[in-house]
């Protein structure tokens, strides 16, 4: 009996499930959800803005004195220089603009991530030092695409969907002149390091470097704050001393020692 002809729709099955299943995870990725909410961005600017007027650059890596900064949208108009970093969340969204980290709540599962709006400051003024600006001529915008929803009040220049391009077309009274906008995207394409798959993974390395810098410095893995010296009071461990970040209970951080 040829067993190999009963087993082939078995194989075809298993084949196709594999090939879901595959598919399925990598729609999961972290990378994959970071690029389809610069995709959604992408797509929303170039629907709701008149491209004459606001010229849009994707993916914008700059050399600087630690390594480089990503930026993953910037717009140029008359109406300023527009800094957006994007964010592809799920679930309620804590935070106000002075806090170092956020609070991501999923159900009953919390995540604290950086707040974007320090982390788009240093993008902000790599820009302006860059393109000689001032911070009358550029803006830092953050848009949360996703499934996500803001639990506490935002600054108007945190928004979620297309909100951004509200508050881009907000912006009425120029600040730049036609000459200045052309001078400022040629500044932006030869100041840039060329896009391309080499490009994003030296700047991920570059992350993890500086991740590994601040466990070894004592500063937060997770927010960069500072910390300090904790011990357990319950359990197995109790008496063992760990280093624990002082913006707790906001942040969770810790470092094990050893």
């Amino acid at each position: 009996m040829d067993y190999s002809v009963i087993l082939k729709p078995f194989y075809d099955y298993l084949y196709i499930y594999l090939a879901i299943l595959l598919i399925v995870t990598f729609l999961k990725t972290p990378w994959y959800k970071g690029k389809f909410g610069e995709f959604l961005v992408n797509t929303a600017a170039k629907i709701r803005l008149d491209k004459e007027t606001y010229h849009l650059i994707k993916n914008v890596t700059l050399p600087t004195d630690g390594g480089t900064t990503q930026i993953d949208h910037v717009i140029v108009s008359i109406y300023g220089v527009f800094v957006i970093e994007t964010k592809n969340m799920k679930g309620w969204i804590f935070g106000n603009k002075d806090q170092r980290t956020w609070t991501q709540k999923i159900f009953k599962v919390t995540h604290n991530f950086q707040n974007p709006l320090f982390q788009n400051y240093k993008h902000t003024k790599t820009l302006e030092s860059l393109l000689g600006l001032n911070d009358q001529q550029i803006f830092s915008v953050i848009t949360f695409m996703g499934d996500s929803t803001f639990k506490t009040e935002m600054p108007e220049n945190v928004t979620s969907g297309g909100g951004y391009v509200r508050y881009i077309k907000s912006k009425t009274a120029p600040v730049l002149t036609e000459p200045q906008v052309k001078e400022i995207i040629a500044k932006i394409e030869s100041g840039r390091l060329t896009p391309s798959f080499k490009t994003d993974r030296a700047h991920v390395a570059h992350l993890k470097q500086k991740i590994a810098e601040r466990e070894t410095q004592n500063l937060c893995p997770k927010c960069g704050g500072h910390m300090v010296m904790r011990e357990v009071k319950k359990g197995d461990n109790a008496g063992k001393q760990f280093l624990g970040c002082s913006n707790y209970p906001r942040c969770r951080g810790i470092i094990n020692i050893k």
